[in-house]
């Protein structure tokens, strides 16, 4: 639908600071270690800047507006709000004249109101196409496991994997966390590195860590290929890539993070995601032009 191409825009709009603002409180259900040292900085237990309070949501802080009449009426955009847009107008004397952005205030107990600026200007997605990739990641589990969400968040949790060749080369730092000695420091992804699915993804979305993306796009490629004898060994891995011809490697990629926004009804033309995000990955799982 349309209205995930609102998503993808105010995406790119804000910076990864702020996508580090989501829930806080969820290292139980998913052992992200992140999670878990925040937690432990708000209960005093760990001295260290506590987040802004705009970051301190919770897991029941989450409620889902769009499920009614209101979020049916957006299949398509509603019409210009003058007064919305003479207000997004009044912010360019100051800003670039290169930006376009759209706005939909979804404001609940008021009408839906929408502004637009060169809403039909082409842009390289860069970052915002790992959202093409968490979409491919949410497909692939339900497809392994179609009546169970617990499952599906077993498998985040307990598969474990290298970084190996797939984080070369990146510049985004991630945070590791002991939660034993409580030992903290940010970095670059090192090929040794070993963190659960559910981390990669973390670290892809929190600071938008190519290394990150690259190896949670491999997933997707193993989920498809070995359906419910994923996950496999490393060895089985090793062989599968090394084995299997580049061209097939290449339409397997596309179709797992492209398909799912076709399903979406976003087009081609309006959306495509054409190669892996580290230049290692690149020579392993050739892609097909650009974004």
């Amino acid at each position: 639908m349309k209205i995930l191409k609102t998503l993808i825009i105010v995406f790119a709009i804000f910076s990864s600071e702020l996508v580090y603002s989501y829930p806080i409180d969820g290292y139980l259900l998913t052992n992200i270690r992140r999670l878990l040292r925040i937690q432990l900085i708000l209960d005093g237990k760990i001295k260290d800047k506590e987040p802004i309070k705009g970051a301190r949501k919770s897991i029941n802080d989450i409620k889902l507006n769009l499920t009614n009449s209101k979020g049916d009426s957006l299949a398509s955009f509603p019409k210009v709000d003058a007064v919305l847009q003479k207000r997004l107008n009044s912010l360019f004397p100051n800003l670039n004249e290169s930006y376009s952005i759209c706005v939909l205030d979804v404001t609940k107990g008021k009408k839906t109101r929408y502004a637009e600026r060169q809403s039909e200007r082409r842009f390289v997605p860069g970052s915002v196409g790992k959202l093409a990739i968490l979409a491919g990641l949410f497909t692939e589990l339900q497809t392994l496991c179609p009546n169970s969400f617990e499952k599906r968040r077993e498998i985040l949790k307990t598969r474990f994997t290298k970084a190996g060749k797939w984080a070369i080369v990146n510049i985004h730092t991630v945070p590791f966390f002991d939660p034993e000695t409580h030992k903290f420091f940010k970095r670059t992804v090192q090929q040794e590195d070993v963190f659960s699915l559910y981390e990669w993804t973390d670290h892809m979305i929190s600071v938008s860590s190519n290394a990150a993306a690259s190896i949670v796009w491999k997933e997707l490629i193993l989920m498809r290929t070995f359906g419910k004898n994923y996950p496999v060994s490393v060895e089985k891995e090793a062989e599968f890539f090394a084995k299997t011809p580049k061209k097939e490697l290449k339409e397997i990629a596309m179709s797992v993070v492209n398909d799912p926004l076709r399903k979406l009804e976003i087009d081609e033309k309006d959306w495509h995601l054409g190669s892996l995000f580290t230049s290692e990955a690149k020579k392993i799982v050739p892609g097909e032009g650009g974004s």
